[in-house]
């Protein structure tokens, strides 16, 4: 176990909780209220984007609780899964067609996260 890996994780998760949560889903909104969709559609969308938003809140207090408690170790497994497939989703997508998305820092925060908390397992 590596306690300092496992905190930049956390660090990298809550970071990436702020900046979506607050900053982005004000943008995201802003750019979803400007185009005509029913309420129902628009009201989903914000509840899909900030299920990120809480994914990466119950990372960032896993991954530091972890820290704290090594014989939790075995909780990270799932979020470094999604970590990591999330980074590859990105990347992916980005190189099918959707290349805005590799200007985004989805893949590199979820990538470096995924990483700093595996190092800190391991």
């Amino acid at each position: 176990m590596d306690y300092w890996f496992l905190i930049i994780a956390a660090i990298l998760s809550f970071a990436g909780m702020v900046f979506h949560g607050f900053v982005g889903g004000r943008i995201y909104m802003g750019n979803i209220n400007k185009i005509d969709m029913e309420p129902l559609t628009k009201s989903l969308s914000l509840v899909s984007w900030h299920v990120f938003t809480l994914f990466l809140a119950v990372a960032s207090f896993t991954f530091l609780y972890i820290a704290h408690m090594p014989s939790a170790y075995l909780a990270a497994y799932p979020l470094i899964a999604v970590n990591l497939l999330v980074a590859l989703l990105f990347i992916a997508l980005g190189m099918s067609g959707h290349r805005q998305l590799l200007t985004l820092p989805g893949a590199y925060l979820m990538g470096a996260t995924g990483l700093f908390a595996w190092l800190g397992i391991s």
